[in-house]
């Protein structure tokens, strides 16, 4: 373990990085580690405990709450997202199904498309202190055409998961920010897990800044004031970890869900990934991992059942790959000692 520890180290002192950084090996004591600022305008420094935004990293939260409501009989696979939309988001074909929505196989059409634009643009098309709710996304989900048949292929779609929030709260009664709690973050022991207003953060949040420098511009005008099930969790790296524990010991959802949800239903090979049920699938092998990145914000958490798992969380665009990217390579593809 020293000479991964002193490898991370050295790399991320030597690439600027801002963020926390935890890794766990079967057998051995956890490693964490802070580095950099999170708040610049007052000299705040990262902590181990410090609250980061996980952006798309929800949505591994957003599939397991979805196949809570499918073990209890409230939703399948199967469920056409029309029968519980009625006449809302017309443009959203008849066929389209949950399995759809989770694999990101739906062909609906993208609110914030990915590959269209680039992270640190302003690329909302409401005001986003509008976006305070899930409710409130329908506007900007709505008139947007489908890019392809239901089924027909993989691409990655941020709509879909909001589409899926929308249906937990539909069919639940509740709010999709309480259903993530009382489903995923309090069965799991994530107590510092939550959905924070970005204009209101408390004072262990990490502010998202837009790039590496000094510069003090951060992601206030660019995303959801509040997320919703595409992005937009505040955790620790801490909470991670108990996240997967939860997932391999069946505090969330029971095994054979989980089981489900880790089959590979797409490759995606510009990704160099797999991709099941809400979650990011290695290559090969057993790795199973939730990644976002947003302005301000970049993150990985992997785990490799009976063998380790790691973290790495940023609050700066794009500031957690070459960490990350070091620690996959030392602990899953060269299974360093």
């Amino acid at each position: 373990m020293a000479d991964v520890v002193s490898r991370l180290t050295e790399l991320a002192v030597a690439s600027g990085f801002s963020g926390v950084i935890r890794v766990d090996r079967s057998g051995r004591e956890p490693w964490s580690a802070a580095f950099g600022l999170a708040d610049r305008r007052h000299k705040i420094a990262n902590d181990i405990d410090t609250l980061f935004a996980i952006a798309s990293g929800v949505k591994g939260l957003t599939a397991l709450v979805v196949v809570s409501l499918i073990e209890e009989g409230a939703l399948s696979l199967r469920t056409p997202a029309r029968d519980v939309f009625g006449d809302d988001l017309p443009l959203i074909s008849d066929q389209v199904c949950i399995e759809h929505l989770l694999a990101h196989r739906s062909g609906i059409g993208d609110y914030l498309d990915e590959e269209a634009v680039d992270i640190t643009d302003y690329v909302l098309d409401v005001p986003v202190h509008q976006l305070d709710r899930t409710a409130a996304y329908l506007p900007i989900l709505a008139g947007r055409p489908a890019k392809f048949a239901a089924g027909e292929r993989f691409s990655y779609c941020n709509s879909g998961y909001v589409v899926l929030a929308l249906i937990a709260e539909r069919v639940s009664g509740q709010s999709f920010q309480s259903l993530v709690e009382e489903r995923v973050c309090t069965p799991a022991g994530m107590h510092d897990t939550a959905f924070l207003r970005s204009d209101a953060l408390p004072a262990r949040a990490a502010v998202g800044y837009l790039d590496a420098s000094s510069g003090s511009r951060t992601n206030v005008f660019h995303l959801p004031v509040v997320g919703s099930g595409d992005g937009g969790i505040y955790t620790t790296v801490s909470d991670m970890h108990r996240f997967w524990d939860a997932l391999l010991t069946g505090r969330t959802v029971n095994p054979r869900s989980v089981q489900m949800m880790w089959e590979p239903r797409s490759d995606v090979p510009n990704e160099g990934r797999r991709y099941g049920l809400g979650f990011w699938l290695a290559e090969t092998g057993p790795g199973v991992l939730l990644e976002g990145s947003d302005a301000g914000v970049s993150f990985r958490s992997m785990c490799v059942p009976d063998r380790c798992a790691f973290t790495v969380i940023s609050n700066v665009s794009n500031g957690a790959w070459t960490v990350a990217g070091e620690l996959e390579h030392l602990l899953v593809t060269n299974r360093s000692r």
